[in-house]
């Protein structure tokens, strides 16, 4: 008989891996099936010499050959042989540190790092790619796998690399330090698209120590649980994600997570939502008007995202081909434009917007009337001249036509600046303006409207007596050595007043200006000479 074992973690327990008796089947020990047998009888080795394939690291140990000679006394001393194998074989971790460790200044830690594998690993340590320099506060202990950090100090945040090498190879492993407070996003939310009808997911995942992290969303800044639109379609789970089923077209827009462990500030992070939709008509307007004669608008209110593709009409249910019919254009928006209306524009309308998802369906029908625009029957004059703290009122009234509404009259200025309310008085469609300054000094509009049309008149009114105006819509033209001037005069503050012009001109970079006088006085045109080429200048017109 021959019998193999392997000296088991036991002291004197003995685990058979192979037994043979002549003209008997052999038996292979558990973990062993087909990977040991006897060497071929015409091998070099003895007779009863063992064959171990497919080696593993768990093989290596101690292994006793005996021979039993079963014709001879069972007190006879038994014979064995003891072999040990060595099983070469590559690091693997077997303690690892955690990948992030929180701490607070002061503290002290282990980063504790152990590795199996033949042979005996050799454990090194790197902080930020740079092995680890032993100092007073930093120690490396019991054969490198213990690495101790007492006191932490600003300069020992960072990342830690244990490297684990012997012949076979090496592994690594990177633990980041970081000191503890408030919570930290590891995962932020992404921007999204969705249908609608679709459902969202947003992730915010987030470490702290300690690690009670509580996660807040908010859409537009406010809470989402408060958005009513929101109540019943929104969820916040457990690991902080937020989840919006189904979605709609109104949810689009940036939503926020906010997370906290009650120490330092919160930490927040954003991601936009998208949620595309056919287009669709908002409103249907039952009546809509056009002013006689003049330019006027039929409004398709959409909504379409992705943006609006095109739009399609129908008149008295029949197709409308705008860009076969005279005086009509379709808007960018979609709605008809006709350059100038007549009775044959009226009728019963419909619109159907289309996108890149489709459509929703089309407008109820728009019954358009055509009608008389209201008429100024009295118009402010071209032109008002006033000194500073004077007054100056301004007349304007408009009459509607026949079944139509009475028009309403505004005045504004026509650069969009609001009206001094303290200064200002309406009354009747005119308009007062008290205690003037150089700033009322512009052209304002009298609007006259109602439902059919908006109409406007502009004056201007000057303020006398003041420094001048601006120049404006400055130009130039450059050639190799000279640059030539234009502009458009400001208003000279009054009709006695001559109006002349100095440049100031620097190279950029440089803090003090030259100065030229423009000649012949009053000139809007100047040329600029002696310049240095391919040198970029600053010019000023004062006037």
């Amino acid at each position: 008989e021959t019998h193999w074992a392997k000296r088991g973690l036991d002291e004197g327990q003995e685990i058979p891996i192979y037994i043979w008796y002549e003209s008997y089947p052999t038996h292979s020990g558990e973990g062993y099936e087909g990977r040991v047998s006897r060497v071929s009888p015409d091998s070099s080795f003895g007779a009863a010499s063992l064959n171990l394939t497919n080696i593993r690291e768990s093989d290596q140990g101690w292994y006793e050959c005996k021979v039993v000679f079963l014709n001879r006394p069972p007190k006879q001393h038994k014979n064995g042989t003891w072999f040990h194998l060595d099983v070469h074989a590559p690091p693997r971790f077997s303690v690892t540190p955690e990948d992030i460790i929180y701490v607070n200044l002061g503290d002290s830690i282990i980063l504790n790092c152990q590795a199996d594998g033949t042979p005996t690993p050799e454990i090194l340590w790197y902080k930020d790619a740079n092995p680890v320099d032993p100092s007073s506060t930093v120690g490396i202990f019991n054969d490198g796998t213990e690495l101790r950090i007492s006191t932490i100090r600003h300069e020992d945040i960072g990342d830690y690399t244990c490297i684990a090498r012997n012949g076979e190879g090496q592994v690594s492993h990177t633990a980041r330090v970081i000191i503890a407070g408030g919570a930290v996003i590891m995962v932020p939310p992404t921007n999204q698209t969705k249908l609608e009808g679709e459902k969202v997911q947003f992730t915010c995942e987030a470490k702290a120590m300690p690690g009670n992290v509580t996660v807040r969303w908010f859409r537009e800044g406010s809470p989402v649980r408060e958005v009513a639109a929101l109540e019943t379609r929104v969820t916040i789970r457990k690991d902080g994600s937020l989840i919006i089923n189904p979605v709609s077209a109104d949810d689009s827009g940036m939503y926020t997570c906010e997370v906290s462990n009650g120490i330092g500030e919160p930490q927040s992070a954003s991601a936009f939502l998208n949620i595309e939709y056919p287009a669709k008509v908002t409103f249907t307007p039952t009546i809509q008007y056009l002013p006689f004669r003049l330019a006027g608008v039929v409004q398709c209110y959409i909504k379409a995202n992705p943006p609006l593709q095109y739009v399609t009409w129908t008149k008295d249910k029949r197709l409308l081909e705008p860009y076969q019919t005279k005086d009509i254009v379709i808007m960018n928006n979609g709605s008809l434009l006709f350059t100038r209306v007549n009775q044959n524009h009226q009728g019963r309308y419909t619109c159907t917007p289309y996108n890149a998802q489709g459509t929703q369906g089309s407008s109820g029908h728009m019954e358009v009337l055509v009608r008389k625009p209201p008429a100024f029957t009295i118009e402010p004059d071209p032109l008002y001249q006033r000194k500073v703290g004077e007054a100056v009122e301004m007349h304007c009234d408009a009459q509607e036509a026949e079944g139509t509404s009475k028009p309403t009259i505004t005045w504004q200025r026509r650069d969009g600046q609001p009206l001094q309310k303290n200064r200002v008085r309406i009354l009747n469609g005119n308009i007062t303006i008290e205690n003037l300054r150089r700033s009322d000094f512009g052209y304002y509009q009298c609007v006259a409207s109602n439902e059919v049309a908006t109409i406007v008149s502009a004056t201007q009114l000057v303020i006398e007596g003041t420094q001048p105006h601006a120049p404006y819509n400055l130009s130039g033209t450059a050639t190799e050595f000279s640059v030539t001037l234009s502009w458009m005069p400001g208003y000279s503050g009054g009709p006695d007043y001559k109006q002349d012009y100095t440049i100031w001109y620097r190279e950029a970079g440089v803090s003090d200006w030259s100065t030229i006088p423009v000649t012949p006085s009053g000139s809007t045109q100047v040329t600029i000479n002696r310049l240095s080429p391919g040198t970029t200048y600053e010019f000023q017109v004062i006037g």
